[in-house]
């Protein structure tokens, strides 16, 4: 590292479960965030700022008025542009540092798989459970932590699901497609904005500690927030037995892409 990154991540360097040779592990990772809207926002900009090496950023959208309310990578200035390239600009202003690659797209299959591949740690900023279980599928197949949230009206939850775990439960193991409540969005029941905060922020924490190999992760726990009466509580996710993903053969993998 030279002089002017020991001074822009001094106050990193100086806690003791980090020091040089943790930074320079941020230094040389590489992330994937799904979606950069309310929950990816947060995710971003703290990834960056902590000076991970490489984030690459996939969302197919692109900016809008009623984005802004809670999307706080994004401003008035870049209505109507995609919001990779928006989120590109930001970050890069924040910490030119870091490699930024946008994708504007929506990856499926092997394509998704080839993006997961790249990556050390993927982290789930989508706000569809569709994308969320492709997410799962994918992470599981090629053996990447995937560090997963949500957040709803004034509700959220994050957790980690880490296949390289011998116990490692999944996504799947947790929710089951074709749930009552897949359809729910923020668009259709509305978010308090600072909710996406919070749960982006705790993302990007369990992303950080990942990648450092430090504390407790959210490994096979699900923390939930209330936010309306500003209470947390956790859970045990146990792994399925009959779970297609995480025990299943890869004959079975494929049959579900």
């Amino acid at each position: 590292m030279n002089d002017q990154q020991l001074l822009r991540y001094s106050r990193q360097i100086l806690l003791p479960q980090i020091d040089i040779e943790g930074q320079q592990k941020l230094l040389d990772s590489r992330i994937l965030v799904v979606g950069v809207g309310g929950l990816g926002s947060p995710i971003a900009l703290y990834l960056a700022g902590a000076g991970v090496g490489q984030l690459t950023l996939v969302d197919p959208d692109e900016v809008e008025l009623s984005n802004l309310q809670r999307q706080i990578l994004h401003d008035s200035n870049v209505i109507g542009l995609p919001k990779v390239e928006s989120a590109r600009r930001r970050l890069q202003a924040l910490n030119p540092e870091v490699e930024v690659r946008p994708i504007a797209a929506r990856l499926e299959g092997k394509d998704l798989e080839a993006v997961i591949a790249q990556a050390d740690v993927v982290v789930d900023g989508s706000d569809n459970f569709a994308t969320r279980f492709a997410l799962n599928i994918a992470s599981a197949r090629v053996g990447r932590p995937l560090v997963s949230g949500a957040a709803i009206r004034m509700e959220g939850q994050v957790a980690v699901f880490d296949s390289r775990q011998p116990d490692g439960a999944c996504y799947h193991c947790l929710f089951q497609e074709g749930g009552e409540n897949e359809e729910e969005t923020c668009s259709q029941t509305g978010v308090l904005a600072p909710l996406l905060g919070i749960i982006g922020s705790v993302q990007a924490m369990e992303t950080l500690k990942l990648l450092l190999g430090i504390g407790r992760s959210l490994h096979n726990r699900l923390l939930l927030l209330d936010g309306l009466s500003m209470r947390w509580r956790e859970t045990r996710i146990q792994q399925d037995p009959q779970c297609p993903i995480c025990n299943g053969s890869r004959e079975r993998w494929r049959e579900l892409a």
